[in-house]
């Protein structure tokens, strides 16, 4: 069965074309595919990186989680439970805006300056 309405790809080159065409975003949950997600603003179901150090993908999924921005499944339980959640969030436009709403409040537009301002406060003594 083809299934023209859904891509997938094990990896993205040119992630802003990404973000602007998906309705859904399955990702990974590092620091930095984060921040991105938190700007882009788009419903997010994070599926963490069981064997990154100290299992901090699933603390920083959890951070957004817990502020119902975002959805976690774990690694393990992906095959079982991914495709009913995309489903479901996707039938749920209410759930997906929430979703939506929260996580773009998170996000930060203007991180380059306020990481200049800090260094050369750090220089500048």
């Amino acid at each position: 069965e083809e299934r023209t309405n859904i891509w997938t790809n094990a990896f993205i080159n040119n992630m802003e074309y990404a973000y602007a065409a998906a309705d859904i975003v399955v990702s990974r949950a590092g620091a930095m595919s984060i921040a991105e997600l938190c700007v882009v603003g788009k419903p997010v179901i994070f599926v963490p990186y069981p064997h990154a150090a100290e299992d901090h993908q699933t603390a920083n999924a959890n951070a957004l989680v817990i502020k119902h921005a975002a959805i976690m499944i774990n690694d393990r339980d992906v095959n079982l439970k991914l495709i009913p959640v995309i489903a479901e969030l996707a039938s749920d436009p209410a759930k997906a805006n929430e979703l939506k709403e929260n996580i773009a409040r998170l996000g930060n537009t203007k991180a380059d300056n306020l990481i200049a301002e800090e260094i050369l406060k750090t220089l500048n003594g």
